[in-house]
């Protein structure tokens, strides 16, 4: 299993040498004790530390003993933003930036989509949001080594900056104040993908533009997150195309 780190020196030494490491799980009675260490190291370089249930550790088929810390760590290699939009080709950039996609299927679906689309970029928070492991590749069809994938800080300063840039900042959201239809996706536009359960959080509501709602015909009040956003990435293709 490339994209996870076991064992108490592994991690420490991963923590060390700067790898990329999305998440830290500890065993819920060595966060404070055993593995104290550890979670201060982690923390001083802001990467998350979720206290786990040892059942739950013990389920990840691992080839050596955990000793109950297990880190996540990039299956890719991010690149920087500011690079991204330099060297982009696209005149109009479209960038998605999801924000608390947990579900590693849709969070590789969402990529796959982007791909397919010919996104920018697709921006993914540190925190907070499903690590890109072997199931976001898989699921991803390999549009991970395709599309540029960006990992960002905090998605309310991500946004604020990407604004000062030109882009408008469009929230997918099941009470948005528009329909994609009346949104402008022909101009330099980030789309915002939330939560499977709960959409997009307060303070990154706020920071949006605007917050757009896909029209429900059901009796259901919702569509999966992977399928919402490619139906958002799709009508920005066909704004873009029709102009």
């Amino acid at each position: 299993m490339d994209n996870y780190i076991v064992g108490r020196n592994a991690v420490k030494e991963a923590l060390k040498s700067g790898r990329s490491i999305q998440r830290i799980m500890v065993s819920e009675d060595k966060v404070k004790t055993g593995l104290a260490d550890i979670v201060g190291l982690a923390k001083s370089q802001g990467i998350e530390v979720r206290p786990t249930p040892i059942k739950q550790m013990n389920k990840y088929d691992l080839e050596v003993p955990h000793q109950g810390v297990i880190a996540l760590v990039s299956a890719v290699q991010f690149k920087e933003l500011g690079e991204v939009l330099q060297e982009t080709n696209h005149d109009v950039p479209l960038l998605i930036l999801t924000d608390g996609v947990e579900d590693p299927h849709n969070m590789g679906a969402i990529i796959r989509t982007a791909e397919c689309v010919g996104a920018t970029a697709v921006l993914i928070p540190k925190r907070h949001n499903a690590p890109i492991n072997a199931t976001v590749a898989k699921t991803s069809a390999g549009a991970i080594e395709q599309i540029p994938l960006v990992q960002v800080g905090n998605v309310a300063q991500t946004i604020k900056q990407l604004q000062k840039q030109g882009f408008w900042v469009m929230g997918a959201h099941m009470e948005g104040d528009r329909t994609l239809y009346e949104a402008d996706m022909t101009i330099p536009t980030v789309i915002v993908i939330g939560n499977e359960g709960k959409g997009i959080s307060r303070v990154v509501k706020e920071a949006c533009d605007f917050l757009v709602t896909i029209p429900m015909y059901g009796n259901l009040n919702s569509l999966n997150a992977s399928v919402a956003a490619a139906v958002l990435m799709y009508e920005a293709v066909r704004q873009r195309q029709a102009k």
